[in-house]
């Protein structure tokens, strides 16, 4: 199994990067938000997590050893495959998926795309108690936010994608820091 890859990024798509490590280019799928942090021709390195099957081996990267374990956790709950759970970690922080699961908010989950609500009960249960207490008031404030945006004619992907880095607590605060990133595009 390749566990990390420490090489050079020499192309980045939407969808994945490639890193050369002594003349082999890795070809690895990341999660949304890493991808933003990513240049091409910078040094890199990749805690990954290797899917073996009959026809093929693919490569699903993070920056972080946290993102790595939480996509470990979501690909154990049944119904939830690599790629599912690699679009998960690209629309959500892993404290807000946190807290959504350990606070039984199945309706963030279901505002996902691709999850569905059967879906989103099967990994509350599977995963809710690994995540019991919490805490759930960045939840709301981040859905209060989120909605502010929809109301204000954003699509449910950009206010997601604006709010993804945001870093502060309130309500408003996040609105605003949203809307400078969402008005810089």
């Amino acid at each position: 199994m390749i566990g990390s890859i420490k090489g050079k990024t020499i192309l980045k798509t939407d969808k994945f990067i490639i890193v050369e490590t002594n003349g082999v280019g890795y070809k690895i799928s990341i999660p949304l938000y890493s991808m933003m942090k990513i240049k091409n021709n910078t040094d890199i390195f990749i805690w990954t997590h290797t899917i073996v099957r009959e026809d093929a081996l693919d490569l699903y990267g993070f920056l972080e050893r946290s993102e790595l374990e939480f996509f470990e956790m979501l690909i154990s709950v049944s119904g939830i495959g690599p790629k599912s759970a690699l679009g998960i970690l690209s629309i959500a922080s892993i404290d807000t998926l946190r807290q959504a699961i350990g606070t039984n908010d199945i309706s963030y989950l279901t505002k996902i795309s691709g999850i569905g609500r059967k879906t989103a009960e099967k990994i509350v249960i599977e995963l809710r108690d690994k995540f019991k207490g919490e805490e759930g008031g960045t939840l709301k404030e981040e859905m209060d936010a989120l909605e502010a945006l929809k109301s204000l004619g954003y699509s449910q992907n950009e206010a997601r994608d604006a709010l993804k880095n945001v870093t502060a607590v309130d309500t408003n605060t996040k609105i605003k820091e949203a809307l400078k990133r969402l008005g810089g595009k």
